[in-house]
């Protein structure tokens, strides 16, 4: 084993009290099920001490920073053997990819590679973000029993409303998610070099039609998994990929974390929901964190909930949150809150500042700002150059005389109609302060394709909407390119070239429907 590089060992002096200097091998390759080479980097701490293992495994975790510093060094300077592997077909790994299908196969092959090392001791854990939640949750479908306990970060459990949330096409998350899935060795400058030519041509690859042509540019060529990720809008298709239901019922101590910002928070609070109804050890984090920043904007936190999992210590709460518009944390005994009740907000009774009626055009997509975005403006922004578009309806209510906490769930019900074959409703809670900013709390999505009453799913929140404040709803018709416009045709969407507007009705009796506590 080698000294770390020197850029890496500068890296990590600017961290917590390291009891153990750290060394590392690359490139070492672990049988796949099928016998494909998995390419797989070892960080080990210095030390004849016997130490515990942590698994990361993920098509891009050894691509480089900030992976390698994160979560194969932090850890084994604490005492942890950290083995990080890129999934089949993906990061020099052999074999073929496929999003989701080999990961509870090669995780089980893997576990088998560690029991033959010498320094394995038979206790093992696992970390990691992002898809690297997925190989977790595909390793409890034939939990090893060496397993000791799970941190699963920013996770997703469900691909298929990972990517058709509210039944409309992801296209963002798709396309930043796809730039990694390259076979072959991918390096942190490769990964930069491909993140910055995204950012220059994710505008036209969203705008051109039709998209199956369009998005390569962004992201420097075709791939299968993405467009079968969108060619396959119903839910029968991914069934046997989704894991809510092995989470559920995952028996390894566990720590989860999210953001309110994260691309799929509510996946992560629905499993902390239903492990805990099953009388599961597990612990839940959500913070003021985008999908992306989480690492940086509050290491010590996130790190300090990693380490009391790995050293199976006494959890510090049940439930942590931050708490928005009084920047606080709250240590709570449940997710939600013991006497949270359901409040009704008629938007009859809040200001109907453009009416009720809007028309969407999808030449000219009304945009995403703001929330879970993987690009600058990701997270909580001033909303001004959304609200000042005339296809988004703004419903205000009066200035707050109370302090109004609302934690938990969040939805609308909206009676709407539209003209085109399809339509979406977007919708969005902002607290607008006396000084008149908007600012986003939560939202979502819903596709509507007749006048009916429709229920958008906002997700979830901990937010103080202080004195002097007032409740905003924004409705619209998307958020490009978040989602995939809607072309008012009801054509598949890949290969789709005609554009219709639509003009969408938002009727009286429509209600926004928060937690209070």
């Amino acid at each position: 084993m080698r000294r770390l590089p020197l850029s890496l060992r500068l890296l990590a002096r600017r961290g917590p009290e390291a009891p153990y200097e750290v060394r590392r091998e690359t490139a070492l390759t672990v049988p796949a099920a099928d016998g494909s080479p998995l390419m797989t980097d070892h960080y080990a701490p210095v030390t004849s001490e016997p130490c515990p293992t942590v698994l990361v495994r993920a098509p891009y975790v050894r691509s480089g920073f900030p992976f390698n510093l994160f979560f194969g060094v932090r850890f084994a300077e604490q005492g942890f053997h950290v083995v990080m592997q890129s999934s089949r077909g993906t990061g020099g790994s052999g074999g073929r990819f496929h999003t989701w299908r080999n990961e509870t196969a090669d995780g089980r092959a893997t576990v088998e590679w560690l029991r033959k090392q010498r320094w394995f001791t038979g206790d093992l854990f696992t970390v990691g973000a992002s898809y690297m939640t997925y190989t977790q949750a595909a390793l409890a479908v034939d939990a090893p029993p060496e397993w000791r306990g799970a941190v699963m970060q920013v996770g997703v459990t469900d691909p298929h409303k990972f990517f058709w949330p509210g039944g409309a096409f992801a296209l963002e998350r798709s396309i930043v998610g796809g730039l990694s899935l390259v076979q072959g060795e991918v390096t942190a400058w490769g990964m930069l070099r491909g993140a910055l030519r995204m950012r220059r041509r994710m505008s036209r690859a969203t705008l051109g039609l039709p998209l199956l042509d369009a998005y390569p540019s962004a992201i420097g060529g075709r791939r299968p998994a993405l467009e079968e990720w969108l060619d396959h809008p119903e839910p029968e298709f991914w069934q046997d990929v989704d894991m809510t239901k092995v989470t559920a019922a995952m028996d390894v101590p566990t720590s989860l974390l999210t953001g309110w910002w994260d691309l799929a928070p509510s996946q992560v609070i629905e499993q902390y929901i239903a492990m805990r109804a099953a009388g599961r050890d597990v612990d839940l984090l959500i913070g003021p964190w985008t999908h992306t920043n989480y690492l940086e904007r509050d290491w010590p936190e996130v790190f300090a909930q990693a380490m009391r999992r790995l050293r199976r210590e006494p959890p510090a709460y049940q439930v942590r949150v931050h708490v928005g518009g009084v920047g606080e944390w709250r240590d709570l005994p449940a997710w939600p809150p013991p006497g949270a009740r359901p409040l009704a907000l008629p938007l009859d009774q809040l200001t109907a500042e453009r009416g009720w009626s809007f028309r969407y055009d999808p030449a000219d997509p009304t945009p995403s700002i703001g929330g879970p975005l993987q690009s600058p403006t990701q997270g909580q922004v001033d909303n001004a150059p959304l609200e000042r578009r005339a296809d988004v309806l703004l419903f205000t209510g009066k200035p707050l005389e109370e302090p109004l906490t609302v934690m938990g769930p969040v939805r609308a019900e909206l009676d709407a109609s539209t003209t085109a074959a399809s339509g979406d409703l977007f919708v969005r809670l902002c607290d607008v302060d006396p000084a008149g900013r908007s600012i986003n709390i939560c939202d979502g999505l819903t596709r509507i394709t007749a006048g009916a009453r429709h229920v958008v799913d906002l997700g979830h929140t901990a937010h103080v909407f202080r004195p002097g404040h007032r409740v905003r709803v924004q409705v619209s018709g998307g958020a490009h390119p978040r989602y995939l416009r809607n072309y008012g045709t009801g054509e598949p969407p890949g290969w789709a070239t005609e554009l219709v507007p639509t003009e969408t009705t938002v009727h009286p009796g429509s209600i926004l429907e928060l937690t209070m506590v």
